[in-house]
C-alpha cells in the first residue's frame, strides 16, 4: 500500500462501517499511516516492529498519548485549518492536535452524538464549560459551539456556572422534550448546590469529567450520586473524550461507555503496554479511525476495564514512567 489509498481520497467512508470492517479498516487506516505519517512509522520502526506482519488489530503498535506534545502528528502534507491544545495549568506542556478539515472533526462529533442520542437539532443545550473557555484553543469548546450552532433552540448556549441565567431559560422552555446540560464535574456541581426548584424530568445531565484543582476530587459514583439528588434525576450521563482523538464515548448513566462504531477501546498491560489485556484491567487504548489525518492508534495513561461487549469503563490513571518504549522517539 505505497500508493494512494481509498482513505486519502474519501475518508468519510469511516462514518458508514460496519462491526465486521473495523478490523480490517483499522489495518488498511494503519498502513495508510506507516506510509504517510513520518512520526508514527519511525515510531514504528524503533520498536523493531515489520509492519508487514501487522495482521491483526490487537498487533498494531499504539503510539503513547504524549507525542502529541512533542511532535507534529500528522499523515501527509498539510496545513491545518484549527489547532486544539489540551488544557494545563501554566507553563505545562500542552498537547496539540492538527485539524486538516474541520467539517471532518464535526462529522465525527456529531456522529458519535447522535448515534446515541439523537439529533442534535432537536435540543436544547446549555453548556457550563468555564476552563475550557478560558484557556482556549479547546476542540470540547469547538464541539459543543457547533452543537449550539445546530440547535433549532436560541436559547442554547454557554451559560455562566456561577449565575443563575440558565434557570430562567429551562422556565422558558419547561415544556421542552430533550434538554441537553453539558459540563465540567465542578461547575456542575457548583449549579447543583444552587438549585431551588424542581427540575425539568427531559433532561439529559452529562459531566465530561474534570475538577481542574477548583474542588476536591471525587470518584465518579460519589459525583453522580450528589447531582442525581440535586437535580432528581435516576441517571447521570457521561462524555469521554480528549484533545489528541477526534471521537468520544458516552454512557448513559452505568459509567460504562460505548463507541460508534468507528472507534474501538481495548487494554494493555500496566507494566507492558505492547502486551494485551483481554477482559482484565490495564491501560486504556484507543483507536479512533476519525484520527485518519493525525493517528489513529493511541496508548492513554488511563486505567480501565473493557467488556466483551465492547463497552469500557475507566478506573483512574496510571503513573507515566512505566509507559515501556516512550524514549524511543526522544
Amino acid at each position: 500500500m505505497k500508493g494512494k489509498s481509498l482513505l486519502s481520497i474519501d475518508p468519510y467512508r469511516i462514518f458508514n462501517i460496519k462491526p465486521k470492517q473495523f478490523e480490517s479498516l483499522a489495518l488498511e487506516v494503519f498502513q495508510y499511516q506507516q506510509n504517510h505519517n513520518p512520526i508514527y512509522k519511525a515510531f514504528v520502526e524503533a520498536l523493531g516492529i515489520d509492519d508487514r506482519l501487522v495482521q491483526s488489530l490487537n498487533e498494531i503498535p499504539l503510539m503513547p498519548v504524549e507525542f502529541f506534545k512533542n511532535f507534529e502528528i500528522k499523515t501527509g502534507k498539510f496545513t491545518p485549518e484549527i489547532t486544539f491544545l489540551s488544557s494545563g495549568t501554566t507553563g505545562m506542556s500542552r498537547s496539540k492536535h492538527l485539524i486538516k478539515d474541520v467539517h471532518f472533526y464535526k462529522a465525527s462529533f456529531l456522529g458519535c452524538f447522535e448515534h446515541f442520542f439523537g439529533q442534535i437539532d432537536d435540543f436544547l443545550i446549555l453548556a457550563f464549560l468555564p476552563n475550557y473557555i478560558e484557556q482556549g484553543h479547546s476542540s470540547l469548546v469547538h464541539m459543543m459551539s457547533e452543537m449550539i450552532n445546530q440547535s433549532k433552540n436560541s436559547d442554547s448556549g454557554f451559560y455562566d456556572h456561577k449565575e443563575n441565567k440558565w434557570m430562567d431559560v429551562l422556565d422558558r422552555n419547561s415544556g421542552h422534550k430533550k434538554i441537553l446540560i453539558f459540563g465540567v464535574s465542578f461547575a456542575l456541581l457548583d449549579i447543583s448546590e444552587n438549585l431551588n426548584k424542581q427540575i425539568n424530568s427531559h433532561i439529559i445531565l452529562m459531566e465530561t469529567g474534570g475538577m481542574k484543582g477548583r474542588r476536591k476530587e471525587i470518584v465518579r459514583e460519589e459525583l453522580h450520586e450528589k447531582l442525581k439528588e440535586s437535580f432528581g434525576l435516576k441517571n447521570i450521563c457521561s462524555e469521554y473524550g480528549m484533545t489528541e482523538i477526534m471521537s468520544q464515548a458516552y454512557s448513559k448513566g452505568d459509567g460504562i461507555f460505548n463507541c460508534a462504531p468507528w472507534m474501538k477501546v481495548l487494554t494493555k498491560s500496566i507494566t507492558d503496554p505492547f502486551e494485551n489485556q483481554f477482559g482484565n484491567r490495564g491501560k486504556i487504548g484507543i483507536i479512533d479511525l476519525a484520527n485518519i489525518h493525525s493517528c489513529s492508534f493511541i496508548q492513554t495513561h488511563d486505567l480501565g476495564k473493557v467488556y466483551p461487549s465492547g463497552r469500557f469503563e475507566i478506573i483512574g490513571r496510571a503513573d507515566n514512567s512505566d509507559l515501556r518504549g516512550c524514549n524511543l522517539m526522544y
